[in-house]
């Protein structure tokens, strides 16, 4: 039911002091977040700043992670973007290099119809013999994916999920009820994640799981075990960071924790900018509370 595992991260991207990809620190975060909670990652996504890399920066990247983790978690490459045949090109590049899965975004900027999405969409997974994971985030495309659209795609052999970061537990579970019984749906906002599987997610893409992958890790067993009580505990312990991590844009947030508490990663490419020293703090003070969970 959770075709690439439970937990997944989206990655970051390390930088070096001149703001060039950092492969050999790319190869150790990868490394910590599956020994800390993460049965998969997701790269080169809106965590780890796609639209500022290239293609060969990508497909490095994407080397790298397979190199470090491959053998022990899934590597998802994020290779979707508003244009179709470059997301082709890269998907196969992606395959080429060992990634286990895609994750296709909806086109930004160019709004499509939905037959658009669902022509686009259909291109990338007939590309490639890896499954394909869908990414439905309105408010950075500003085009939603909608529940028909994605019942009608579902159908694809190889479109097997959904990152869901639509923040609506409704359309959650109207695409529970309209996809097919094997089509995974993951959530695609830390803040919604236990919300989200009460309708039917089956786990996470997450952001803050680079701080606290562990925590989630627990909540998300608790609740597929059915201990409610246990994963509500850790849910309420966890909210604060899920606020704190989004109080700029993602990534500035976690990517300037990650500086502060774990090791150097840079700072973001223009035109994301490092977050605040008060949003630092205020994911600081939230890993606290997270800590004792």
């Amino acid at each position: 039911m959770a075709p690439f595992g439970q937990v997944l991260t989206a990655m970051i991207t390390p930088f070096d002091g001149d703001g060039n990809v950092d492969y050999q620190q790319a190869w150790s975060l990868a490394a910590h977040l599956v020994e800390n909670g993460s049965d998969g990652l997701v790269v080169t996504g809106t965590t780890g700043e796609s639209p500022t890399l290239t293609a060969d920066e990508k497909v490095a990247l994407y080397r790298t992670v397979v190199e470090s983790v491959g053998s022990r978690a899934t590597v998802v490459a994020g290779t979707g973007s508003n244009n179709t045949a470059a997301s082709i090109e890269l998907t196969k590049r992606a395959v080429d290099v060992g990634c286990d899965a895609v994750m296709a975004v909806a086109p930004y900027y160019s709004k499509p119809s939905q037959g658009g999405l669902f022509a686009h969409f259909t291109a990338i997974a007939d590309a490639s013999d890896v499954p394909v994971l869908l990414y439905n985030v309105p408010g950075r495309t500003g085009r939603l994916i909608e529940v028909e659209t994605l019942a009608e795609v579902a159908r694809h052999p190889r479109i097997v999920a959904v990152k869901d970061a639509v923040m609506d537990i409704d359309h959650t579970a109207h695409t529970r009820l309209a996809a097919p019984d094997d089509f995974a749906i993951y959530s695609g906002q830390d803040s919604y994640t236990l919300a989200m599987m009460t309708a039917g997610a089956v786990g996470v893409v997450s952001v803050t799981s680079h701080l606290v992958g562990r925590q989630i890790k627990r909540m998300v067993e608790a609740f597929t075990k059915g201990d409610v009580e246990e994963a509500m505990r850790i849910n309420y312990g966890l909210l604060p960071i899920s606020y704190a991590c989004f109080l700029e844009p993602n990534p500035m947030p976690v990517k300037a924790a990650m500086n502060r508490l774990w090791g150097p990663v840079g700072l973001p490419r223009l035109p994301l900018v490092p977050a605040s020293e008060a949003t630092v703090d205020a994911i600081e003070r939230a890993l606290g509370i997270a800590q004792d969970l």
